[in-house]
């Protein structure tokens, strides 16, 4: 990754792009103008393939709390950082005033092929994690790259906290919260194809080493890039609408003792075209091992 100081990275303008092969391939939004209700978060969008098409959506009609590319969790001891109303058990969504924030702290390092940064998570006038954000992008082919993006959420507080989801609060398959990428709506739901399976139903809910979403002259192929991760099971969306995320908190929360971090890593190759299953086993194994 090329790197500057903190202090150039700050003075950057307020979206930092990224390139591969001379094409920029993303926009990284560090300090979103957003209503509290959505819980502002920077994100990366328009994120599209080296021919130039898109494969993120920011704030989409159906679920305006939706930003391209960000790390979202619904329950953070009770905070919502996902957006939108909060599912609570025995009402459903509601609406709650409880919405916090993930703010840009600055870089360690930021160049045109990636970037590495420390945010805060808040709420109120507390800070309930803070995290270590890295995400790099490398082209695999000529119609084909990859973005790497992890991160780390420690909880800097002397006690103990939670994460949650809409599932572990009584929703059975709303496992959301962690990495989430928000494609864009076509005419038609995208595929859904693993190495094992194919289809949305298949595919929900289960862990699987990766996950293809191939939309209208795009593939997404998401990938675990550790062994934790690639325990987290998969959270699909292609019918209602399309999106993909890897679940922190599938069937109970997920504890963080003061002082503690998790750690996750998604690989995702972004490809022009439909791949087939086997071309997307081949770049996806390709950008996970480099």
């Amino acid at each position: 990754m090329s790197s500057r100081t903190s202090a150039e990275a700050v003075s950057s303008p307020a979206a930092v792009p990224l390139s591969v092969s001379g094409h920029t391939v993303a926009r990284y939004t560090l300090h979103p103008e957003d209503e509290r209700r959505m819980s502002p978060r920077p994100f990366l969008h328009p994120v599209t393939t080296l021919a130039g098409t898109p494969v993120t959506e920011y704030r989409p009609a159906d679920h305006r709390h939706h930003a391209g590319v960000s790390v979202a969790v619904p329950d953070v001891e009770g905070h919502n950082f996902w957006g939108g109303r909060t599912f609570v058990r025995g009402q459903g969504p509601t609406e709650l005033d409880n919405h916090g924030v993930q703010r840009h702290e600055g870089f360690a390092a930021c160049g045109p092929d990636g970037f590495m940064a420390d945010l805060r998570w808040r709420a109120g006038d507390r800070d309930l994690l803070r995290e270590r954000r890295t995400v790099s992008v490398a082209g695999l082919s000529p119609t084909a790259w990859a973005m790497d993006f992890t991160f780390r959420l420690t909880n800097p507080s002397p006690t103990p906290l939670t994460l949650g989801s809409p599932a572990t609060n009584g929703r059975p398959g709303a496992a959301y919260g962690g990495f989430f990428w928000r494609a864009p709506r076509a005419r038609s739901a995208p595929e859904v194809f693993t190495a094992e399976s194919t289809g949305e139903a298949a595919a929900h809910g289960r862990s699987a080493d990766w996950l293809a979403l191939a939309g209208e002259g795009w593939t997404l192929v998401f990938a675990g890039g550790t062994a934790e991760t690639r325990r987290d099971p998969w959270f699909v969306r292609a019918t209602d609408y399309p999106g993909v995320g890897s679940s922190l908190a599938a069937s109970r929360r997920l504890a963080l003792a003061p002082g503690a971090s998790l750690v996750r890593r998604v690989v995702t190759v972004v490809a022009d075209g439909r791949l087939r299953p086997d071309e997307a086993r081949a770049l996806v194994t390709e950008a996970v091992r480099a």
